[in-house]
C-alpha cells in the first residue's frame, strides 16, 4: 500500500494527538505500508510501537503482534482501546467465552491489532484462523529475545522462523531497543526477514542521567535517591533475592512503601507487585532483573541497581525503563568492583550444566568487562554507552552523568597513590587481599598486620590520610585498568580467596612508564542537592506544578474507576503540557501532545473543569 504522508498523519493526531513524529518512525512505517520486511532498534521511549500501530489502523486490516508477556500485551491492548483502536489479545488465562468472542470478532475484521505469545502462535491452531482471514503483517516486539547472544534470550522465540513457512506472502517486522550488530545480524537470520529495511535509530537517551557512584552505604544512598523522587516511581535492581527482600523489608520500616519482586516468590506475590507498580498504588519496587519487560509504566522516573548489571546490553534495557514518556529520569548505579567477582563466580559456575553452550561463558564474562570497565572509565557515560552500540557521539559534555555533573573528578597525583598501593601489594609479596592491603596501606594497628610484621614495611600508613573505602575503590579501579590482578587461589578444598597480583604493567607504572587516572566522588556538603540535568531543569519550564499534581489525582481516580493503569488516561507528558499552557477549551486542549479524539471525549471536560477551577481561584491567566 502507498504511504500517504496526509493520510497517516491524519490518523496518528485522531488516535493518538501526536502532531510530529520521532526520527525513523515515518520510514518504519512505509516499510509496513509496502509490505517490506523490516528490522527496527530504536531505543525504549522512541515509539517503536506507533510504527506498527498506525499502519494497521490506516490499512484497516489485522496485524497479529507477537509479545512475550501477557501483562505487556493488556497494557498495550487497554493503551489502544483507550485511543479508539480495536485491539485484542489471546492468552492462556482467558476462559473460553472469552476467547470464542474474539476469535468472532477476528473472522468479522473488526480487529485492527492482535497481540498473541510466540507459543500461541507456533504451537495451536491459532495460525489456521490467521490463514483463513489473510494476515499479511506480523510485527514480532522485543526481537532481541530471537537471538542466542540477546541478553533476554527465549528458546520459544527462534520458533518463529515458522512464520515465513506458514505466511509466504506476509511481511514480518522485528523491533528492539537493544540490539549490537552481531545480534541484529542473528534477528534477520533467525525470522527468514527477506532483504528487509534496516532502521537503527540513535542509541542516546538524552533524557536519561546517568550516575555510576561507588558503593559506600548502600541503604543510606537508595534512600537519598527515593528522596530526590518522592511519590514518583522507581525501580531498584539487586544481584540476589535475598538482598531483594532485606532491602524491600528495610525501606517499608523507613516509612517507604515498598514492594519486592523476583523469581522465588509466588505467581500471586509478583502479580500483587506488578500491578500495584503499574497502577501506582506502590512507588518503588525492589526487584532481581526478572522484573521489568512487562512493565509499560511510562512515567519511572529512577532505576537504581544496587550492584553491576551483567552487561551493557542488559543496563541499557534496564535503564531503559526509566522515562519511557520523554521525560527526565535518573539512573544511578551503585558501583563496587566486587560485584565484577560475584558476577565472574556465577557464570563460571553455571558452565558445568550440560545444557549450556560452550561459546556462553567466555562470551559471558566478555560482556561483564565490557559493564566494568565502562563504570570505571572517566568519559561521558552517554558517549561511552552509544559507541558501545557501534554509533559515532558527537557529544562534548552531557550534563547529564556523574562525569559531565561534576559528581566525580580526577584524583590529584593519581600516578603516585597508584604506586604507592601497588608497591605495597609488591611487599607483602603478592599474597593478600583488598582488605589487608587497604588496613597495611591506612597503617591500622591489628594483630593480623602486626603478627606478619607488615607495622614496619616502609608503605605502612603511606595512604592513613584516606578513608579505606576510597583506596578500596581505587584498587578496583587499578584492576579494571588492568594494572593489577585478582586472582582466585584455593586455601582447602572446595574454599577459594581473591589475591591481589601484580602484572607486567603493574612495573610499568611503577616506573613512570605508565600513566594512571583515578576517579573520586565530589563530597557535597549536607543538605546540598545535586547537579540537575539540563533536561530536567527545561522540561519543568513554565509548568504549575501544584496543578500537574492536581491532574495526577484525577487522572489516578479516572483510571481506578478504569480499572486501567494511570498513565494509559494521560501521559506525565500531557499532563506537563496542560499544566503549562492550562487551556481554555476543550478545542483548545485537543492541540496538547497526547490528546486524541478519544481520550478528548472520555477525559477532556473533567480534566478542562478542574483547570478552570484552579486558575479562577488563583487569578491564574489560561491559555499561555
Amino acid at each position: 500500500m502507498p504511504l500517504n504522508p496526509i493520510d497517516l498523519h491524519s490518523v496518528i493526531v485522531r488516535h493518538w494527538g501526536i502532531n510530529q513524529l520521532r526520527p525513523l518512525q515515518e520510514p518504519a512505517m512505509k516499510a509496513v505500508l509496502m509490505g517490506r520486511d523490516s528490522l527496527v532498534v530504536l531505543p525504549t521511549g522512541g515509539g517503536k510501537s506507533l510504527c506498527y500501530q498506525a499502519p494497521a489502523v490506516l490499512r484497516n486490516s489485522t496485524t497479529v503482534v507477537i509479545s512475550p508477556l501477557i501483562s505487556l500485551m493488556k497494557d498495550q491492548v487497554d493503551s489502544l482501546l483507550s485511543c479508539g483502536i480495536k485491539a485484542l489479545q489471546l492468552n492462556s488465562s482467558q476462559t473460553n467465552v472469552e476467547r470464542n468472542s474474539c476469535i468472532k470478532e477476528i473472522k468479522e475484521g473488526r480487529v485492527r491489532l492482535l497481540f498473541v505469545s510466540p507459543e500461541r502462535l507456533v504451537q495451536t491452531d491459532l495460525y489456521q484462523l490467521l490463514q483463513e482471514i489473510n494476515v499479511d503483517t506480523f510485527a514480532v516486539d522485543e526481537a532481541h529475545c530471537v537471538s542466542h547472544w540477546g541478553h533476554d534470550f527465549r528458546p520459544e522465540y527462534r520458533q518463529l522462523s515458522k512464520l515465513k513457512e506458514l505466511f509466504p506472502q506476509a511481511s514480518v517486522h522485528a523491533y528492539t531497543a537493544t540490539a549490537t550488530d552481531h545480534v541484529r545480524r542473528d534477528i534477520i537470520e533467525q525470522l527468514g526477514l527477506r532483504n528487509p529495511e534496516i532502521l537503527i535509530g540513535n542509541f542516546d537517551r538524552p533524557n536519561l542521567t546517568y550516575l555510576i557512584i561507588p558503593c559506600r552505604e548502600s541503604t543510606k544512598q537508595i534512600m537519598e535517591v527515593i528522596a530526590r523522587h518522592r511519590n514518583e516511581g522507581g525501580i531498584i535492581y539487586c544481584l540476589r533475592r535475598a538482598d531483594v527482600d532485606s532491602l524491600a523489608s528495610e525501606l517499608t520500616k523507613f516509612g517507604i512503601k515498598a514492594m519486592p519482586y523476583h523469581a522465588g516468590l509466588s505467581p500471586k506475590h509478583r502479580t500483587e507487585t506488578q500491578d500495584a507498580f503499574t497502577t501506582e498504588q506502590c512507588d518503588v519496587v525492589v526487584a532481581t532483573v526478572a522484573f521489568g519487560m512487562g512493565i509499560d509504566r511510562s512515567n519511572v522516573r529512577y532505576v537504581v541497581h544496587a550492584g553491576l548489571p551483567k552487561s551493557l546490553e542488559h543496563y541499557q534495557q534496564e535503564t531503559g525503563r526509566a522515562g519511557r514518556d520523554g521525560l527526565e529520569a535518573e539512573c544511578v548505579l551503585l558501583y563496587s568492583g566486587a560485584d565484577f567477582f560475584t558476577w565472574k563466580s556465577i557464570i563460571e559456575k553455571s558452565s558445568i550444566d550440560p545444557g549450556v553452550d560452550p561459546s556462553f561463558v567466555p562470551n559471558s564474562i566478555n560482556q561483564l568487562k565490557h559493564m566494568n570497565n565502562y563504570c570505571r572509565a572517566a568519559a561521558c557515560r552517554h558517549t561511552l554507552l552509544v559507541r558501545h552500540f557501534g554509533q559515532l557521539s558527537e557529544i562534548n559534555s552531557c550534563v547529564a552523568c556523574d562525569i559531565c555533573l561534576g559528581y566525580t573528578v580526577s584524583v590529584p597525583d593519581a600516578n603516585i597513590v597508584a604506586q604507592k598501593i601497588l608497591s605495597c601489594i609488591a611487599r607483602v609479596k603478592d599474597q593478600y587481599g583488598v582488605g589487608y592491603i587497604v588496613a597495611v596501606l591506612r597503617g591500622e594497628n591489628t594483630q593480623s598486620v602486626r603478627s606478619r610484621g607488615h607495622s614496619s614495611l616502609s608503605t605502612y600508613g603511606l595512604l592513613k590520610e584516606h578513608s579505606a573505602a576510597d583506596i578500596r575503590d581505587w584498587i578496583y579501579q587499578l584492576i579494571s585498568q588492568e594494572v593489577l590482578l585478582q586472582e582466585e587461589i584455593e586455601t582447602e578444598p572446595g574454599r577459594t580467596i581473591p589475591i591481589l597480583r601484580l602484572n607486567s604493567a603493574s612495573w610499568e607504572v611503577m616506573r613512570n612508564q605508565r600513566d594512571i587516572r583515578l576517579l573520586q566522588p565530589v563530597h557535597s556538603k549536607k543538605g546540598e542537592q545535586p547537579s540537575k540535568s539540563k533536561t530536567d531543569t527545561e522540561s519543568w519550564q513554565g509548568v504549575d506544578r501544584d496543578l500537574f499534581e492536581e491532574f495526577r489525582a484525577l487522572r489516578k481516580q479516572l483510571a481506578t474507576e478504569r480499572n486501567v493503569p494511570p498513565y494509559i488516561v494521560f501521559a506525565d507528558a500531557t499532563l506537563r503540557e496542560l499544566a503549562r499552557n492550562r487551556p481554555s477549551s476543550l478545542g483548545k486542549m485537543r492541540q496538547i501532545y497526547g490528546v486524541g479524539d478519544s481520550k478528548l471525549r472520555d477525559f477532556g471536560q473533567k480534566f478542562l473543569d478542574l483547570l478552570i477551577i484552579h486558575c479562577k481561584a488563583r487569578n491564574l491567566t489560561m491559555d499561555m
